[in-house]
């Protein structure tokens, strides 16, 4: 019997390897960031080839810190980072430019020229998903349009299109070899806004109405595959022949990892950016409260299971740009020490719309705002205020999902690399005024993937399997009164109202 499961959890900031074992634990792992490259304001890239030379570490790393070999995994998971971005060279293995990351904001003109027919949710039926810079289909468009030559290739298929699952998967199987798998699942897919929800295909008319090529996109699968998305190369980072067998975009993959597999649980993931997820089981429901509707996942030939999600931007990379770009911290953990400083905000309050507003109110003409200033204020409440900004947007999200069900959030399962921030979690169950709940594995999203690729080969019978590894590991209790928590929430209301129509 093969001793792991492996996960490769590629994120917005970094990429991590995880071992794990039948009982769901962690039996190594290893973890590198990657540059953030802002060539002019509202864009954000990365270097995919950067990207790579890091998976390839971090799976070299974990392997040796376990000491195994490719013949001791029973199969291998992917999640991923998922609306972001890359064409490259099916003959040459080189991207056409940078992957532009799902928080950019270049194709903005895209996306409101597209919305002057039919308006922001002209394809919402077919995709689930509102026009916005947030999704696939318009950086491929901008890709094709501003990079000479990408059409031709893209049109004979030579140049291939993928999100970041894509792009890892082809190079872990020999690419540029002709035995590269081209392959994508069911969860990226349905971000990208090309694929239809219902037959889980490319759609024809959405090709063409973005007028993107069919030929570069690579084939849908299930994100539990007994049949493989394809077999690791023997001279590759794991030294050997695997089966990758799981793949899932990352927040769908923490819902898998908090085992979210009942109507109506759901969870929150904090992580560059924050997105709860509410499995809706298997039929397609439409928000009217300014979420959106995604495949949550596919096991094998079962018919696939639909959530409603709400995605907010920034949330840990708000403190990822509080210690890069202004300098204010050390580390991301200074935060949770200065915040503690001081017992609230002083009045301040950041919302971080760096890259617009997402869920619930898709503004992309939104910017980010810090309102409050008085001389009171030092950096203990700038602290405070950026943790606050992730709790009150969780609880934006989870009021939509309250008036979308008819059943408000009562209790909130979290995971994500913000969850170790205890002051955090206090503050986000006052702001809901519902307990927080963080497992003992709170890296859920590499635990998902690793779940997926596990049941697709056996080495977890199903889900009551998956169920009885969850345990708690400490849950918090919201500790204000109604009284402040109202008067809190209405003056953050008010904070975002003003970032509203800041770009002309």
């Amino acid at each position: 019997m093969s001793k792991y499961v492996v996960a490769l959890d590629q994120g917005t900031t970094s990429t991590r390897c995880m071992l794990f074992n039948k009982r769901g634990e962690t039996a190594a792992s290893h973890q590198l960031e990657h540059r953030q490259i802002c060539p002019q304001s509202g864009w954000v890239e990365h270097d995919p080839l950067e990207i790579w030379r890091r998976v390839e570490e971090v799976i070299r790393g974990a392997m040796g810190k376990a000491g195994v070999a490719a013949r001791d995994l029973a199969a291998i998971g992917v999640a991923n980072q998922r609306e972001t971005t890359l064409v490259w060279n099916r003959n040459t293995g080189e991207p056409y430019c940078n992957a532009i990351v799902w928080q950019d904001t270049r194709t903005d003109l895209i996306c409101a020229q597209l919305a002057e027919r039919g308006g922001q949710d002209r394809f919402r039926q077919k995709t689930g998903l509102p026009l916005a810079t947030y999704f696939s289909a318009p950086k491929i468009r901008w890709m094709l349009d501003a990079i000479p030559g990408l059409r031709r290739d893209a049109e004979t298929g030579e140049a291939l299109f993928g999100t970041m699952d894509s792009w890892l998967i082809w190079k872990l199987t020999g690419g540029p070899s002709p035995a590269a798998a081209h392959v994508t699942d069911v969860t990226n897919a349905s971000r990208t806004m090309l694929m239809n929800l219902k037959t889980l295909q490319w759609d024809n008319e959405l090709l063409a109405a973005f007028d993107i090529p069919r030929a570069m996109l690579p084939a849908i699968r299930p994100s539990s595959d007994s049949a493989f998305h394809g077999l690791t190369r023997a001279d590759g980072p794991f030294g050997g022949e695997a089966p990758i067998c799981g793949v899932l975009g990352d927040q769908q993959a923490a819902t898998v990892g908090q085992v979210c597999f009942d109507v109506g649980e759901a969870k929150n993931t904090y992580g560059a950016g924050c997105f709860m997820l509410l499995n809706t089981g298997v039929e397609v429901v439409q928000s009217k409260h300014g979420l959106i509707t995604t495949v949550c996942y596919q096991f094998g030939g079962n018919p696939p299971v639909y959530a409603l999600e709400g995605s907010v931007a920034i949330a840990g990379a708000l403190v990822q740009w509080l210690r890069d770009r202004m300098q204010l911290i050390d580390s991301a953990a200074d935060v949770e020490r200065l915040a503690s400083l001081v017992p609230d905000n002083g009045g301040l309050y950041f919302v971080p719309a760096f890259s617009g507003l997402f869920a619930p109110y898709w503004r992309s003409e939104a910017r980010g705002l810090i309102i409050g200033l008085t001389s009171f204020i030092d950096r203990g409440h700038f602290a405070r205020a950026a943790l606050e900004a992730a709790a009150f947007q969780t609880r934006e999200v989870a009021d939509a999902m309250a008036s979308d069900s008819g059943v408000p959030v009562t209790a909130l399962k979290v995971d994500g690399g913000m969850t170790a921030n205890d002051l955090l979690m206090q503050i986000q169950a006052d702001v809901l005024g519902a307990p927080v709940t963080r497992p003992k594995v709170s890296e859920s999203t590499a635990l998902g993937a690793a779940y997926a690729a596990g049941l697709a080969v056996g080495y977890w019978s199903g889900i009551e399997d998956l169920r009885r590894n969850w345990s708690v590991d400490r849950t918090w209790r919201p500790s204000v009164d109604d009284t402040l928590r109202v008067k809190n929430y209405t003056m953050w209301k008010k904070a975002v109202s003003r970032t509203f129509d800041w770009i002309e």
